[in-house]
């Protein structure tokens, strides 16, 4: 099912993390962040709307990084109904793809609760206090890429939270497939719950 971010809570500090990579360490987020910025992914292999759009954020992952804005991606999805979004394959595709960032694996999902993800591919722009800046889309691309000379609309915002510290004062929600939450332990007594619910 499709679903859109929600508006930005512009200024919200970034919750810290300690997650693995496909490298094999651990990683904070405090380690990653960029001098200048950090962007943010939830993402994940299995999601065409990730695959669709793949090739950009890879385009502008090398291309803010010697402007000091780091990117960090990180997989969330459970990885029991969607195996494609497994650990092991998040390294088979990193190393496929070379990627420019460190792929991160949440599988409690507890940092995206706490980021409040909704989707894949959703995007958070950081300043270099690691205050949120841009919720926004990559570009106009949905299950299929944007034409080649859309507007960056990610990139742009990157570079202006950069440059000035902030960034653009209209963002449009990102679109994608949403994360794909495990099911909640059901707590003892729910059943009794349930029950009386049902009478």
């Amino acid at each position: 099912m499709a679903v859109t971010t929600p508006i930005a809570d512009i200024g919200w500090r970034a919750e810290p993390f300690r997650l693995k990579g496909v490298d094999g360490r651990w990683h904070t987020l405090r380690e990653l962040a960029g001098p200048r910025g950090t962007l943010v992914v939830f993402m994940c292999n299995h999601c065409p709307y990730v695959k669709a759009v793949l090739p950009r954020i890879l385009r502008d992952a090398r291309e803010l990084a010697p402007i000091g804005v780091h990117t960090i991606a990180i997989n969330a999805n459970d990885e029991s109904a969607y195996p494609e979004d497994s650990f092991a394959h998040m390294k088979v595709m990193a190393k496929e793809l070379d990627l420019p960032f460190h792929y991160l694996h949440d599988p409690s999902q507890d940092v995206a609760r706490a980021y409040e993800a909704v989707c894949t591919p959703d995007f958070y722009g950081f300043d270099a206090d690691l205050r949120l800046q841009y919720r926004g889309r990559l570009d106009a691309s949905r299950r299929d890429p944007a034409p080649e000379d859309s507007p960056r609309e990610l990139f742009d915002a990157m570079r202006l939270i950069a440059h000035y510290g902030y960034g653009p004062g209209e963002q449009l929600p990102s679109m994608g497939c949403s994360i794909k939450w495990k099911p909640l332990p059901q707590k003892q007594g729910d059943e009794d719950l349930d029950w009386e619910v049902a009478m």
